[in-house]
């Protein structure tokens, strides 16, 4: 009888990663959709990128419960324990990385018509590409119960940062130099500013697969490099 137990309470421990699996898998192709639809300018697939968010959703809700309910009914101790807790925290990070990406399909619905520098939005495709390999490491990790693999991620947010930078200034600079331009840069801001968030999400999911694998949370400060908020404009004159 305890034989079987042990087996039926692993076996709920392996249907919630698949759930995490899954939510990942859908997470990615959500954002992978949401950077296409920019960078082609395609409001049709910005619109079906939109609707698939309630999938997303639904899952992260179906993850919780399952996971509140193994908590409740077996208990779970040590490693089993950093699994339930684990898969809640992440499914809260994917959802939230499914919110951004849905946003940034909204905004491409108003990019569709935007006939402008295409080195503008190249930059913020290049971007996109990297948040969604932080995605794809860090679920890779998750899988693979890998902390090393996981605490690359986390060291390499600073590069999302750096392109944000980046990109923030050359808009700025476009927008000073023709305002004509400042309604559809602002859109390319926070298409900007949503994937510099996706990738601290990815570094939370990262920081949540090393705690499950070595029961400790990282203590070290992150590798930040987002200069915007301090920014200076020049003027002329």
């Amino acid at each position: 009888m305890t034989q079987h137990i042990v087996r039926s309470f692993q076996e709920e421990l392996d249907g919630l990663a698949a759930r995490i699996a899954q939510m990942g898998g859908l997470t990615e192709a959500q954002l992978a959709a949401a950077i296409e639809a920019v960078g082609r300018r395609d409001g049709e697939l910005a619109e079906r990128t939109v609707r698939e968010d309630k999938r997303i959703d639904q899952m992260e809700r179906e993850i919780e419960e399952h996971a509140v309910r193994l908590i409740a009914l077996r208990q779970p101790v040590a490693t089993d324990l950093r699994e339930a807790i684990s898969a809640i925290k992440i499914s809260t990070d994917l959802e939230r990385i499914g919110d951004l990406a849905k946003n940034i399909a909204k905004r491409a619905i108003v990019l569709q018509d935007f006939d402008g520098s295409a080195k503008l939005i190249q930059g913020i495709s290049r971007m996109g590409h990297l948040a969604q390999t932080q995605l794809k490491h860090v679920l890779d990790a998750y899988s693979n119960r890998e902390a090393s693999v996981a605490m690359e991620v986390w060291r390499e947010d600073e590069e999302i940062d750096a392109m944000y930078n980046s990109v923030f200034r050359e808009l700025l600079t476009y927008m000073m130099e023709d305002p004509r331009t400042i309604g559809i840069s602002t859109h390319l801001l926070f298409v900007a500013k949503n994937i510099e968030r996706i990738g601290d999400h990815a570094t939370n999911i990262a920081e949540t697969v090393s705690y499950l694998v070595t029961g400790e949370w990282v203590n070290d400060t992150r590798p930040k490099s987002d200069t915007t908020s301090t920014t200076a404009v020049k003027r002329e004159g």
